[in-house]
C-alpha cells in the first residue's frame, strides 16, 4: 500500500514539474514575442520616418513629392502612380504622363488641393512640375519640421518601450522569473537605443540634405 501511495505522489510531482515547465516554455516564448513585436514597432517608426523625410522638398526632383496625392479614377480614389507614369528627367523636373489623357485636369486639380507647394503645367499631353530653389527662410522652416518629425518618432520609441516594459511587468506578476525580466527588459532598452540612434542618423542626413545649396 505505501508503495503504491509513494508511486501515486510521485507521478503526481512529475506531472506538476511538467506543468511548470510547460508553462515556464510558454512565458520565455511569450517574452520573445514581446521583444519581437516591440522590434516591429520601433521599425515601423523608423520607416513612417524614412517615408515623411522623403516628402520633405529639399529642392531636387523626386516622385515621392506626390506620394499621398490621389485622384478619382472611375469612382476609385487611386494614387497618382497607379494612373500615370511619373518620372524626374533632371533633378529640377517631375513629368507626369496619364494613362488616359482625359485624367490630367483630375491630376493637376489634385495636385493643386494638396498644397504642397509645388504648381503642375498642364500642356495638354502631360504635367510639368519645376521644381523651384529654396530659399533659407525656408530651409530652416524644414530643419525646424525634420527635427519635428524626428521627436515624434522617438515618442514612438519610448511608447514602444513602454509597453514592451508593461508587459514585462505583468508577466513578473504571474510567475516569470526575475532575471528573465530583466534580461528582456534590458533587451527592450538595447533596442531603444538603437532605433534612437538610427532616428539621429536619418535626421542628421535629411538636415544636411535641406542645407545643402
Amino acid at each position: 500500500m505505501f508503495s503504491r501511495k509513494k508511486n501515486g505522489y510521485h507521478k503526481i510531482k512529475y506531472r506538476i514539474k511538467d506543468v511548470y515547465l510547460i508553462n515556464l516554455s510558454n512565458m520565455n516564448e511569450e517574452v520573445e514575442m514581446i521583444i519581437e513585436e516591440t522590434r516591429e514597432r520601433m521599425q515601423k517608426a523608423l520607416d513612417h520616418l524614412e517615408h515623411e523625410l522623403a516628402r520633405l522638398r529639399a529642392g531636387r526632383a523626386t516622385p515621392v513629392l506626390l506620394d499621398g496625392i490621389t485622384v478619382d479614377y472611375y469612382g476609385v480614389n487611386s494614387p497618382l502612380s497607379q494612373v500615370s507614369n511619373i518620372n524626374t528627367p533632371d533633378p529640377k523636373t517631375i513629368l507626369i504622363q496619364p494613362w488616359e489623357k482625359t485624367m490630367l485636369g483630375a491630376i493637376e486639380k489634385a495636385i493643386m488641393a494638396a498644397n504642397i507647394g509645388l504648381t503642375p503645367i498642364n500642356n495638354g499631353e502631360i504635367i510639368r512640375i519645376n521644381i523651384p530653389p529654396l530659399t533659407e527662410e525656408r530651409r530652416h522652416q524644414l530643419v525646424k519640421q525634420v527635427r519635428t518629425e524626428g521627436e515624434t518618432a522617438k515618442i514612438s520609441i519610448r511608447n514602444a518601450r513602454k509597453w514592451a516594459n508593461d508587459e514585462l511587468k505583468r508577466m513578473l506578476r504571474d510567475g516569470l522569473a526575475e532575471d528573465i525580466e530583466k534580461n528582456a527588459a534590458e533587451t527592450v532598452q538595447e533596442l531603444t537605443h538603437e532605433f534612437s540612434g538610427k532616428i539621429d542618423k536619418v535626421m542628421a542626413l535629411k538636415e544636411k540634405d535641406v542645407m545643402t545649396v
